[in-house]
């Protein structure tokens, strides 16, 4: 009897201690070193006879050259002739802007699981057709597995992948009991039961310290949180205000998912800086509510085309979202690009653009959205946004002019990061 307790016992402990290795192996170890330096590409490049977009308040340089050296924006103009050493990137009439930013994007489908153990030749067709066909070289991840997101970007960096500069969120937090019924629905009992949903201020600030000490860069939140069709529950106004109390104090910025009046409400009263997407229930989101935002310096990330493709093909569904967005830059806030791609699969940002135009915005507006307003908000615009000697070559090519139509944001011809050309059409 007392040998077949000894050997059950001897199981149990050796499953205990395989139990703890796989989880060491899949959720621990793939965060480590989740910020490596960033790396410069060695050598000259040379874009020629290419309309250039230095900014989107300056003229654009017709028939001009961006000549990059080292990995930085060495001269812009026209005349500029490109050296011996230089490769010359085939640009004929095409178009040159900063690198795109994607500020709303998840690493949250299957084929991103484990990616820390995934090949390259996996992981970058994936990389090139979610982000760099579409031309972003800089995304922010606004919630996912941390050991798919952090291992994802520390390959890159390393240059064992190909891919864009990743900021991450993290793991989202939602108020109690609020996980979304559209998570809940896909989402397996176990995940969601680590969702971190925070029932008092204390134990929210808990989470943010670790999110951000595990290598998380912002702070997201679901202010507002679609619990049932039809029913949104507000996060409790003290416990938003407690993460992002500590995200400010760690100097991180912090990103809400609002929903309605209620969730842009908390929004705004806790002190968030993004507004993640616009409030889809758009009842009592009106032009003093916006201004109050607004005030408080809080932007708005729009994700038209998301709500269009997840939510309804009821075109008059939109009419309401695309006057919020218009109004909000009309009373003169500050909006930037994002999709929220990875919760939307359809990675095309064709209707993105479009649905901007309808909502009012202009090639300017869109081209700072794109550029210098997220750049400015994540606090890079020392080194990112423009197309400026001195500045990271982070560069988008064009095959079409955008200040023409809006949807030619979307005909990607190829994108320069860090002065490393790492995709071409």
């Amino acid at each position: 009897m007392r040998r077949w307790v000894f050997r059950l016992f001897a199981v149990l402990v050796v499953l205990i201690a395989l139990a703890f290795v796989g989880i060491w192996v899949i959720e621990i170890y793939p965060r480590h070193g989740s910020h490596p330096p960033l790396q410069l590409a060695k050598g000259t490049l040379a874009i020629v006879h290419a309309r250039v977009y230095v900014s989107p308040d300056a003229p654009s340089i017709d028939d001009g050259t961006v000549l990059v050296r080292d990995g930085l924006i060495a001269a812009v103009g026209k005349g500029i002739q490109a050296p011996p050493d230089a490769r010359v990137v085939p640009c004929d009439h095409c178009i040159v802007t900063a690198g795109f930013w994607n500020a709303h994007v998840h690493l949250t489908e299957p084929k991103w699981s484990m990616a820390n153990w995934k090949s390259a030749e996996t992981l970058n067709p994936q990389l090139a057709d979610m982000f760099l066909s579409r031309g972003f070289t800089t995304v922010i991840d606004l919630g996912s597995n941390p050991a798919d997101t952090f291992s994802t970007r520390r390959r890159i960096e390393k240059g064992e992948l190909v891919g864009p500069y990743i900021y991450s969120a993290g793991t989202a937090l939602y108020p109690p009991h609020g996980i979304p019924f559209y998570l809940k629905e896909t989402l397996p009992r176990w995940i969601q039961a680590l969702m971190p949903q925070p029932e008092t201020p204390d134990e929210a600030v808990s989470i943010v310290r670790r999110n951000l000490a595990s290598g998380a860069d912002v702070t997201k939140l679901f202010t507002g949180s679609w619990v049932e069709r039809g029913h949104v529950l507000p996060m409790p106004v003290e416990i938003a205000r407690a993460a992002v109390n500590e995200s400010h104090l760690n100097g991180k910025l912090v990103f809400a998912h609002p929903s309605d009046l209620a969730g842009t409400k908390v929004a705004i009263d806790s002190g968030v800086d993004i507004l993640a997407h616009a409030a889809d229930d758009t009842r009592g989101v009106d032009a003093q509510l916006l201004q109050s935002a607004i005030n408080k310096n809080m932007a708005m990330i729009p994700t038209l085309k998301m709500f269009t493709t997840t939510v309804t093909s009821d075109p008059h569904y939109m009419e309401p979202m695309r006057a919020e967005v218009g109004q909000f830059h009309q009373l003169g806030g500050t909006l930037i690009f994002g999709t929220d791609v990875g919760y939307m699969t359809d990675y095309s940002t064709e209707t993105e653009f479009s649905e901007l135009g309808k909502s009012g915005l202009d090639f300017k507006t869109v081209l700072a959205m794109l550029t210098t307003n997220p750049a400015s908000r994540m606090g890079v615009s020392d080194t990112k946004g423009t197309v400026s000697a001195g500045k990271l070559a982070d560069l988008t090519i064009l095959d079409a002019d955008p200040a023409t139509d809006l949807t030619n944001f979307s005909r990607v011809h190829a994108v320069i990061r860090s002065g490393k050309l790492i995709w071409q059409r």
